[in-house]
């Protein structure tokens, strides 16, 4: 979502589609610019970032909005729950996310007052919500998928899977895709939430499904990844890895990347479902990769956020937190954010170089004062000569 020749990163994976790509920059060190201190673990809630602020949730059950270059808090908003889970979304000024006290939240994103909020039938939503024209779409634990107005939070309509609903809808084509625990896929009618197909796999759908070149990429936990056509839902491909797959696909260039609990990050070819490379981290990886300048970034349940370069598979650069991530990592304008169960939000970023011309200015300055200084110290050392 291009705002100001500017690549946001405004949504749960960055776009309607969940595609997890960014045009920006990245940055190719672990250089820390600063880190942001909740009062509780930031666990699933993954960032968004727009026009210059970073909103996320924590397990204090508030929503935070962080100065996106100084790491200043903007402002907060407290829940009613004991968790925040989900992930935000911002559109047209407003930052949507869900709360483990069975509200959607409509928060102002300049000011974090509340314009509405809209109650499930008791639920955690633990879900993260998609917005496209005018409507939010997310689930809920109670196994429904809502659509409601943006502007007001009214109810337009609901759909009922057989199980909680984690995963958080990708829209495209007029159809909205999500997971459940129910082991099934859904593509449902975006206007008015009729199921058009569902696939059935062999376990939970936790993933949130990615929408590329006319084809479905999700993961479940049964072990596998996969792509499936995104008109009728029948099954293209799919690939066994050695653990279940929480983590939803980023996909980038007919490449598929995703990490599964085997402890791997995997590159797939996005029309044979072959492998491209596989990096072990040796922990689980339920964190969904977010790829930018030809570089993977994701997070681990050792602890440590990872780059590898998109391309070869190779490790550019790890960082250790004080604690497991399963947040999953956003990048914007040259910057990397994530979430740790350390209480932190970090951001990671090239600091930026003293011009050269700043060098020569300060150079006589430096120069001036280190001449004052000596002259004094020449002075006393006279002086204590004279009188001993």
């Amino acid at each position: 979502m291009q705002n100001g020749g500017t690549d946001w990163w405004p949504m749960f994976h960055h776009d309607l589609t969940h595609l997890g790509y960014s045009t920006s920059t990245a940055p190719k060190t672990n250089q820390t610019l600063w880190n942001y201190t909740t009062t509780d673990k930031v666990d699933y809630s993954s960032p968004a970032v727009a026009n210059g602020i970073v909103y996320i949730g924590s397990n204090d059950a508030k929503v935070y909005a962080i100065n996106a270059t100084t790491g200043s808090l903007v402002w907060n908003y407290t829940t009613l729950g004991e968790a925040i889970l989900s992930s935000p979304a911002v559109a047209n000024g407003v930052v949507y996310i869900g709360a483990s006290d069975s509200n959607v939240y409509a928060l102002n994103a300049s000011t974090g007052a509340k314009v509405w909020n809209y109650t499930t039938t008791g639920y955690d939503v633990q879900s993260s919500p998609t917005i496209a024209a005018n409507v939010v779409y997310i689930g809920c634990d109670s196994g429904e998928i809502y659509a409601l107005n943006a502007a007001t939070g009214a109810k337009l309509w609901n759909f009922t899977t057989g199980a909680a609903v984690y995963s958080s809808p990708a829209m495209y084509g007029g159809l909205v895709y999500v997971g459940s625990d129910d082991h099934k896929i859904y593509a449902l009618n975006a206007s008015t939430g009729m199921k058009k197909w569902t696939y059935t796999t062999n376990n939970n759908v936790f993933s949130s499904p990615a929408v590329a070149n006319g084809m479905i990429f999700v993961g479940s936990e049964d072990r596998s990844v996969y792509a499936l056509n995104a008109t009728t839902g029948t099954k293209v491909w799919n690939y066994v890895t050695g653990s279940i797959v929480d983590s939803s696909p980023a996909i980038v260039n007919n490449v598929v990347y995703v990490g599964s609990n085997d402890g791997n990050v995997y590159a797939l070819n996005e029309t044979t479902g072959t492998k491209v490379w596989n990096y072990t981290v040796g922990s689980a990886v339920a964190s969904s990769p977010a790829v930018a300048d030809n570089l993977v970034y994701v997070g681990v349940e050792n602890m440590k956020i990872y780059a590898f370069n998109a391309s070869a598979g190779t490790l550019e650069w790890s960082f250790k937190t004080g604690g497991l991530l399963e947040s999953s990592p956003a990048v914007a304008n040259g910057i990397v954010y994530v979430g740790s169960e350390d209480y932190r939000v970090y951001a990671f970023g090239q600091v930026p170089a003293v011009p050269e011309f700043v060098f020569y200015l300060i150079l006589p300055l430096f120069t001036v004062a280190t001449l004052g200084i000596t002259l004094v110290v020449k002075r006393k050392q006279i002086n204590i000569g004279l009188n001993p």
